[in-house]
């Protein structure tokens, strides 16, 4: 046991950041994560520029952008693991010290060490937060179970010789299990505050909706919660609010709902049982995308889709299908950086 923690000690740093200390708000008081014009620099290469946000009620934050927009970067410095040129963090208004915040952290980059035992990981990143010994192996159970990996955690005894198997070590496990595990050691502490990175990577869809009904959970249990995703959609269901990063800057932030509602209903569904592709033409109207459900066609607004439509039921289209609404996340977000990620 001593080689397990004489080798785990050169990254203990890492491992105290998944989630904090042992410490809950017992009162039950209102809690808040504010994020003030926050700069992070790299020589004069600036990563994040003049960030602000706020969470001051249970939910989850959506902290969004293409690959090195600085999401990442500004969670590590959340998690103090990295230091910040300007601003501020404060928790319940004061300055934030990751190692007083019960947190968990689910990293991009999993880290689970290869030949360890499972149980004896989880064991010892609940000694870190310092969480009684009975009372985590309570929680590892109830997880174990909800993720479904308790043959992995609790190895049966054998019918022949009735000797108990061998403890699984993470490099026996498939990279959906390790994530499950992962997430076991985020959310052993019963963190008042939850950083999700891409926590849906890699995962079948099976899985997939496994984790996100542990997301509501948290929901439910009034847990502040930031995610980081390339998966709009998994956004969409759950986040109120959003932030998007490009090349360090805001280039949108606010009300999910409201975003969505000052585009318009923009975005117009189709199906008839004839050919309109004519129709289309003529009125130069763009289409966004043809499948056999129909058409996808971008319109300035509900006045430019009335009047087709209203074309065709002059003529006598017969018309199987037909939606007006608001842009998705995932084409705002493509609006806001497509063009300039291109560009780099």
């Amino acid at each position: 046991m001593y080689v397990f923690c004489s080798t785990v000690r050169v990254k203990l740093w890492k491992l105290r950041l998944i989630s904090g200390k042992w410490k809950t708000d017992n009162g039950g008081n209102k809690m808040s994560l504010e994020v003030k014009n926050l700069v992070k620099k790299y020589g004069n290469k600036v990563v994040v520029n003049n960030l602000s946000f706020k969470m001051d009620e249970p939910g989850v934050y959506a902290l969004l952008g293409t690959n090195g927009a600085g999401k990442t970067t500004t969670i590590r410095i959340i998690l103090g693991m990295l230091s910040y040129d300007e601003g501020e963090i404060l928790w319940n208004g004061a300055p934030m010290d990751p190692l007083n915040v019960n947190l968990g952290y689910l990293a991009e980059e999993r880290g689970l060490y290869p030949k360890y035992s499972l149980m004896d990981q989880l064991l010892y990143f609940a000694s870190l937060k310092k969480i009684p010994k009975d009372v985590a192996k309570e929680r590892i159970a109830y997880w174990a179970k909800r993720l479904e990996v308790e043959e992995y955690l609790y190895p049966e005894k054998t019918t022949v010789k009735q000797k108990k198997q061998k403890e699984k070590t993470a490099d026996q496990l498939s990279k959906g299990n390790q994530q499950k595990i992962q997430m076991m050691c985020a959310l052993i502490s019963d963190p008042e505050f939850v950083v999700l990175d891409e926590p849906l990577s890699g995962l079948d869809p099976v899985n997939s909706d496994l984790f996100k009904s542990i997301i509501r959970e948290l929901i439910e249990k009034k847990k502040y919660i930031i995610m980081s995703s390339h998966q709009m959609a998994t956004i969409e269901e759950f986040c109120k609010d959003i932030t998007i990063l490009n090349r360090g800057n805001v280039v949108l932030q606010g009300d999910l709902n409201e975003i969505k509602k000052s585009y318009g209903r923009v975005n117009m569904i189709i199906k008839c049982e004839e050919d309109i592709d004519d129709y289309i033409e003529k009125m130069n109207m763009k289409v966004v995308n043809k499948t056999p459900d129909g058409y996808q066609i971008k319109v300035s607004g509900e006045s430019e889709a009335k009047n087709f439509l209203q074309k065709l039921v002059e003529d006598n289209i017969t018309i199987i299908k037909y939606e007006l609404r608001e842009p998705s996340l995932h084409e705002i977000f493509v609006e806001k950086v497509g063009e300039t990620h291109e560009e780099q």
